[in-house]
């Protein structure tokens, strides 16, 4: 389930949601926020990643039709 901080990745760049996942590390390694803030924190990072991973799997995919493009 989508939450309000979340919804905004899916908005997001490839560079960007990486830069949010490292801002997200960084501030759950630092250890200085409460245990609600740092799920919400987590679920962040979470839904970069996956955003991440999307834009990943969509460049894989038009490599392999480029790549079959050039091979007939």
């Amino acid at each position: 389930m989508a939450t309000a901080l979340n919804s905004d990745v899916n908005d997001l760049s490839y560079e960007q949601a990486r830069d949010e996942l490292i801002r997200v590390v960084a501030e759950l390694e630092q250890g200085s926020t409460t245990l609600e803030e740092s799920l919400a924190l987590w679920e962040r990072g979470e839904a970069a990643a996956k955003r991440c991973e999307e834009w990943l799997l969509g460049a894989k995919a038009r490599l392999e039709v480029a790549r079959s493009t050039n091979t007939e």
